[in-house]
């Protein structure tokens, strides 16, 4: 019996790396106060610290307050920051870094640090964001660095999740986010459900690809990570 779990489980590891080939990197609320945080400001400079602080704005960040590593303590308002690279309170290296490095393809743009991204940050950057209508300049998460030139994925904070199934702890299938917010060519990002995901929205949104119009005919969301991308690879400009 002991057996037939272990294989159960090394099978089930074997297709969870296979399909982590086209997954975006697993998403987290929490931020560390202890790890230093790096954030780079408009003007070029990195500023280094422990993170105090995240004040947002509808659950997305819009303020950080930061003690550098010399001992300062500073707030920095959104409008200062470019991009940040911050770390997980608490990371599970099993589901989110050996994702990460586990995925070949996720590597090929090379626009981000990959060291900070293999040892367990996330990275997020400044970007115009539709919340209910309104467009705001908010700090996104980014859900698929690697392989983003035209499509960027970024992290739903209230996104709801698919049932998952598991074995022995091990997430097999399912789990995955019901919404996240979309930004196509440097547009502004809008938030993209799983309700409203169906054939004639794929035509409408990502139709202009002939590979992902040969390919994904059927809206399911499922192959919606594949899809995205399909559709950075294969569509570049």
């Amino acid at each position: 019996m002991k057996k037939l779990i272990l294989l159960c489980l090394l099978f089930g590891f074997v297709l969870q790396i296979e399909a982590q080939a086209q997954k975006f990197l697993r998403p987290f609320e929490t931020i560390s106060h202890k790890k230093p945080s790096y954030i780079t400001k408009e003007d070029g400079t990195e500023i280094e610290g422990t993170v105090k602080k995240l004040k947002r704005k509808k659950g997305l960040i819009k303020e950080i307050d930061i003690k550098t590593k010399d001992g300062k303590k500073l707030t920095i308002p959104i409008e200062s920051i470019k991009y940040a690279y911050l770390p997980q309170s608490g990371w599970d290296k099993f589901t989110k870094i050996d994702s990460y490095v586990g995925d070949a393809t996720q590597w090929e743009d090379g626009l981000y640090d990959q060291e900070r991204l293999k040892s367990g940050y996330a990275y997020f950057e400044k970007a115009e964001t539709i919340v209910k209508k309104k467009k705001m300049t908010l700090l996104m998460q980014l859900l698929n660095p690697g392989l983003c030139s035209r499509i960027k994925v970024y992290h739903d904070p209230f996104a709801g999740e698919t049932t998952s199934f598991g074995v022995g702890g091990l997430s097999l299938a399912g789990g995955e986010d019901k919404s996240y917010y979309l930004s196509k060519d440097n547009e502004a990002a809008y938030k993209f459900h799983k309700k409203k995901y169906n054939k004639k929205l794929v035509a409408e949104k990502f139709g202009d690809c002939a590979k992902v119009k040969k390919e994904y005919k059927k809206a399911h969301w499922e192959n919606f990570e594949k899809m995205i991308f399909t559709y950075n690879e294969s569509c570049k400009k």
